[in-house]
């Protein structure tokens, strides 16, 4: 199923009154589950700093995707990196070196998913979007567009925005450049796999996971 048959196509105007009723609502909300939350903190307060379990996982922001859930983590557990994609960018790269280095994880997970973003544009089509307006785009069957107000800016023209064609080869990619890191050691193993949101299994990338081994 493509990603158009997932999602509603809004337009501007319609996402501009849901953001509207939103605002506001949103934080009331943050800020009283916080209060529930920290109300019941209890032992928590002594959790130390290294995870308990001694792994990380890089994987993507996608609202769908639970790693508490699908790794089965409780607080202190482990080190969870999101960026769009789950991809190994520098960034990500830096996290997971300090992950070990300072934290002392000893593996390492690579965990892209079904039905990702990414997949719906290319670095082409986001800077030519953002070069025409800074609003939220909608979509269609048609792909992407513009539908809101310019100015945009070109300064996504200098960003490698590390979209992804093909999934399973996108965490092939990304476990080869962790494992190629200079400032990664042979010693941790990184596994690659795919969250399948439609059943919520992580399905092994064997490719990946072979990339990854230790030595």
């Amino acid at each position: 199923m493509s990603y158009f048959t997932e999602y509603k196509c809004y337009s501007l105007k319609s996402i501009q009154r849901i953001m509207e009723r939103q605002v506001g609502k949103v934080l009331n909300e943050v800020l009283e589950a916080n209060a529930s939350y920290a109300n019941d903190f209890g032992d928590k307060a002594n959790l130390a700093m290294p995870p308990a379990r001694g792994f990380a996982i890089l994987t993507c922001m996608d609202a769908r995707l639970d790693p508490a859930k699908y790794a089965g983590l409780a607080e202190g557990d482990a080190h969870v990196i999101r960026n769009a994609g789950g991809r190994a960018s520098d960034d990500a790269i830096r996290s997971l070196v300090i992950s070990h280095k300072l934290l002392g994880t000893t593996e390492w997970f690579v965990i892209h998913h079904t039905n990702c973003g990414m997949e719906t544009f290319s670095d082409e089509i986001m800077r030519g979007l953002l070069a025409s307006s800074l609003e939220t785009a909608t979509i269609d069957e048609n792909g992407w567009r513009d539908t809101g107000a310019g100015p945009g800016s070109s300064e996504g023209y200098f960003i490698d925005w590390l979209t992804i064609d093909d999934n399973a080869m996108s965490v092939v990619a990304d476990v080869q450049r962790i494992r190629s890191h200079p400032l990664v050691p042979s010693s941790v193993p990184i596994y690659g796999y795919i969250y399948d949101v439609k059943t919520g299994q992580l399905n092994e990338v064997p490719e990946a996971t072979k990339a990854g081994a230790a030595s």
